[in-house]
């Protein structure tokens, strides 16, 4: 239990920690979607590749703007590329930054999906399986004869022989064709492995997994691309770019999530309080007057006061609502410049004790 509350508070405590695993978790969550996703090809020639590309291509573009929706980067880098410059300089490369890893968590998930669509291939054979020549599975024998069509029935199934003048080869090709249909029909049925023409022919499995070593081919390929395409940017990329321009991108990209995080966070107290007070402040003026006389003890009066001081810090002296506008429209048209040394010099008030003679008898900050 203990272990969890540290992850946890070290996700609260890391906005890119935070991305990354929503971004995992996403991924996961297409994996989950496609193991638990019920894929019947229409076994139609016009519907067949249709539908397969639709379901390989619809699904990565919802989970990628999925993945645009939920990155703190979208809200970040949209910000700071559309505000206006006021008291502070708009920096490109910041900017370019965020894209960078906006796009980069964003085609985490789809990438997952399309990966897993090809491994599994069963998409794959839907949409392709009509492309497959049927004489690539035939047998072949020597035989000298005009070419011609002729049917036999074996195991209650049609077979096509198929005689060709071609090199004096006589061609067998094992295909189906107990319903009247064409090749191409056929071929489409190839991925409903219910269908009744297949019940007794090995054919059906031999051409899906022709086109399953294709899918699976495809996906490791692209897999394979993928890792080494990253692997020689992270290897070439301190020999064309500078680290210390690198370095201040970064610092600059996480203090305006920081800062927009920290604005957000004091907005919210101060709501919090003003709310607080305009509730009783509205009470108190509700209530009759009374008057008690009661003897008042000096430790309640300094501890009202001191009550009554730290509100009006919190409330950073804000106590209209023309005020409060007037201070959003400022933080977003005129942002402060980044420079804190007033803050780090602020003057303070010194008091001095002083007798009658005007000597300093006593100073205190």
């Amino acid at each position: 239990m203990e272990r969890l509350k540290l992850v946890l508070q070290y996700f609260q405590s890391n906005s890119e920690s935070i991305s990354n695993g929503i971004c995992i978790i996403l991924a996961l969550v297409s994996v989950k979607l496609y193991t638990s996703f019920d894929f019947n090809c229409p076994c139609l020639p016009q519907y067949n590749k249709l539908y397969s590309l639709g379901v390989m291509i619809v699904p990565p573009i919802i989970l990628f703007f999925l993945g645009v929706l939920i990155n703190r980067h979208t809200g970040v880098m949209m910000d700071e590329w559309m505000r206006p410059i006021g008291n502070r300089s708009k920096n490109p490369a910041v900017v370019k930054y965020l894209f960078s890893a906006m796009i980069q968590r964003a085609l985490l998930a789809p990438m997952v999906w399309i990966l897993v669509t090809l491994l599994d291939g069963k998409i794959f054979i839907c949409a392709f399986s009509v492309s497959v020549d049927p004489a690539l599975f035939s047998g072949i024998w020597k035989h000298k004869k005009r070419r011609n069509t002729y049917s036999m029935s074996v195991l209650n199934t049609v077979y096509i022989w198929q005689y060709s003048l071609y090199d004096g080869l006589c061609v067998l090709s094992g295909l189906p064709n107990n319903t009247g249909l064409d090749v191409i029909k056929i071929m489409a049925k190839v991925p409903c492995k219910e269908d009744i023409i297949f019940r007794n022919s090995s054919f059906r499995k031999a051409v899906s997994r022709y086109v399953r070593c294709y899918s699976q081919a495809v996906g490791w390929s692209i897999l394979l691309f993928l890792i080494v395409l990253g692997a020689i940017g992270r290897l070439i990329k301190p020999c064309f770019d500078d680290h210390a321009t690198f370095l201040q991108t970064r610092y600059w990209s996480n203090y305006l999530d920081v800062e927009q995080k920290l604005f957000d966070e004091t907005c919210v107290l101060h709501a919090r309080d003003f709310a607080r007070k305009c509730v009783v402040q509205f009470f108190e003026d509700m209530r009759e007057d009374t008057v008690l006389h009661l003897p008042h003890p000096p430790f309640i009066a300094n501890s009202r006061e001191a009550w009554e001081e730290e509100e009006e810090e919190r409330l950073h002296g804000i106590s209209k609502q023309d005020q409060m506008d007037q201070l959003l429209n400022k933080w977003y048209y005129s942002k402060p410049e980044l420079d804190v040394t007033r803050i780090a010099h602020r003057p303070r008030t010194c008091v001095t004790w002083e007798d009658r003679d005007g000597k300093t008898l006593y100073s205190d900050v």
